[in-house]
């Protein structure tokens, strides 16, 4: 079977990403790429693309379908990958400055305030 080179890990990672950015929080409508609950996308030589990913709480509602959205999704817009793994990990926690700035400039364009500047204050984090 043919490696997987640099190269061809790096597209599917970008495509990887593309899909996830598909993909939203049923609670907070911004997608769970920008929300901060991707930890890690890894793609070995052999083609196995392993996702490594939270959640909003360990209480969410959908702790069960989100993973499974997120691996239905890969499946279908990797083709070429050999075996897609989900881990869902709680450690670190999510928290709101796991987002991007694409995902905190939605958040306030959708609720008018900076969660992340109130996260850092209510934390004792100057910044």
């Amino acid at each position: 079977m043919a490696k997987f080179d640099e190269n061809k890990k790096k597209e599917i990672v970008e495509r990887a990403i593309e899909a996830l950015k598909k993909i939203y929080d049923p609670e907070i409508p911004i997608n769970i790429y920008d929300l901060g609950l991707i930890y890690g996308i890894n793609v070995d030589d052999e083609g196995v693309v392993t996702v490594t990913m939270t959640l909003t709480a360990m209480g969410c509602p959908v702790a069960t379908e989100l993973p499974y959205f997120v691996y239905e999704n890969l499946v279908s817009a990797l083709p070429e990958a050999k075996e897609v793994y989900v881990d869902v990990v709680y450690d670190p926690p999510w928290n709101p400055t796991k987002m991007t700035e694409d995902g905190r400039r939605m958040f306030i364009e959708i609720y008018g305030y900076d969660i992340v500047e109130q996260w850092k204050r209510r934390m004792g984090q100057n910044q």
